[in-house]
């Protein structure tokens, strides 16, 4: 392709962005305004300048899943593009843009307007993150035909099964846990238990990011985090950053109080991302990740189990959390028929791991037949898109 190809996976809590040929850079998709500098909004990797980033109030583009800010999306966006970020002719390149499963019409439509009218961009493809990781795992794995994508992201966990590249509808099943059900919890707990730090969105998300961890067995370790300090292995403190000397916490032993000013973490730890393998915990009634993969695949017909257990994707944010892959194996393992074999496949990167995909797919031969150019467009206006994009 002569022009060049801008990949923008537009996630809700992250967009991960960037032209193919170059490494993604992680952009936080929202405004923050800071308590210390009231005047100045703060855009996507802006936050870095924040002298201090205690008490950050958010502006958020996506509500459980969906894009309906297009205020916030728009400068989150035209910061991206801009020299600051990623500097990029729109006018001459193509774009491949994330959009979440079972999108809304009237979404995809002002989306697609957007990056046609205002932005002027040369040619769209507007895609399912999942079905960029599917891509990318075909890459990598050219022998396997089918593989179930667990998207673990800031929303939702989505399980995805794929047949050929192509995603199999009635086998879709959406749990509504996301990292940001995980931190919210994680404030609530830790502000009922020690200090007040329900305002504290920024922080908390990142002690959630530091120092959680999945258990491999949760009554075994919450027998381990009654213990005394001297037998327990899981308490830890927290140094919280103070944004004059330290501007981001870190975990060490614990040790009698100092200066600094610590949380004391124990069960929180492993209870905390828990929640993504029993949601009823805080009262959602739905099942927990491994029961979510086997149910999907079930949908599907029988002959395809065995290729669906043996290429299991774990993508999105909380497939970051030690341990993860450990327990989603152990679990499905216990629940899939014995004679069949498991393998679940953890990314290097699960964050960036769709916007690979459609580095992957820029590079494909028929990338150019998915594209939907500018005087297309102009020519047919946005139906055109709804018949062409598969999302």
């Amino acid at each position: 392709m002569s022009n060049s190809v801008f990949i923008l996976d537009n996630g809700a809590n992250t967009a991960k962005v960037g032209l193919a040929n170059e490494t993604p850079k992680l952009v936080p998709n929202c405004i923050m305004k800071a308590k210390s500098e009231r005047r100045r909004p703060f855009v996507g990797n802006q936050i870095e300048e924040c002298r201090d980033a205690s008490g950050l109030f958010y502006l958020l583009p996506f509500q459980k899943g969906y894009l309906v800010n297009w205020d916030v999306q728009k400068t989150v966006w035209d910061y991206i593009f801009s020299k600051e970020s990623c500097s990029v002719n729109l006018s001459q390149s193509s774009v491949i843009v994330t959009e979440p499963l079972f999108n809304f019409p009237s979404i995809q439509e002002a989306m697609t307007e957007i990056f046609f009218e205002e932005y002027e961009c040369h040619s769209l493809l507007a895609m399912n993150a999942t079905s960029l990781s599917c891509y990318n795992y075909r890459a990598e794995h050219p022998t396997a035909k089918c593989c179930i994508v667990v998207d673990s992201g800031y929303s939702f966990t989505h399980i995805v099964p794929y047949v050929n590249d192509v995603k199999v509808k009635e086998g879709i099943r959406r749990i509504d846990v996301g990292g940001k059900l995980l931190t919210n919890h994680l404030k609530e707990i830790i502000s009922y238990r020690q200090l007040h730090v329900m305002d504290e969105t920024y922080v908390i998300n990142q002690v959630k990011e530091d120092s959680c961890f999945v258990s491999q067995d949760f009554f075994k370790d919450m027998e381990r985090a009654k213990c005394k300090l001297d037998n327990n292995t899981i308490v830890k403190d927290y140094v919280l950053p103070d944004y004059t000397t330290l501007r981001r916490g870190y975990l060490k032993d614990p040790e009698p109080s100092n200066e600094q000013q610590t949380l004391r973490l124990c069960n929180e730890r492993f209870a905390i991302p828990e929640i993504l393998f029993h949601p009823s915990d805080v009262g959602i009634r739905q099942m927990g990740i491994p029961e979510t993969i086997l149910d999907s695949i079930k949908s599907c017909s029988e002959e395809m189990w065995p290729h669906f257990l043996s290429n299991i994707i774990l993508t999105g944010g909380n497939a970051k959390f030690p341990g993860f892959k450990d327990r989603i194996y152990k679990e499905v393992r216990s629940l899939a028929p014995t004679e069949y074999a498991i393998n679940v496949h953890l990314p290097q990167n699960p964050i960036t791991y769709a916007w690979h995909g459609g580095k992957q797919l820029s590079q494909d031969a028929t990338f150019s037949n998915l594209l939907i150019k500018r005087e297309e467009y102009e020519e047919e206006g946005p139906s055109i898109c709804f018949e062409k994009f598969d999302v």
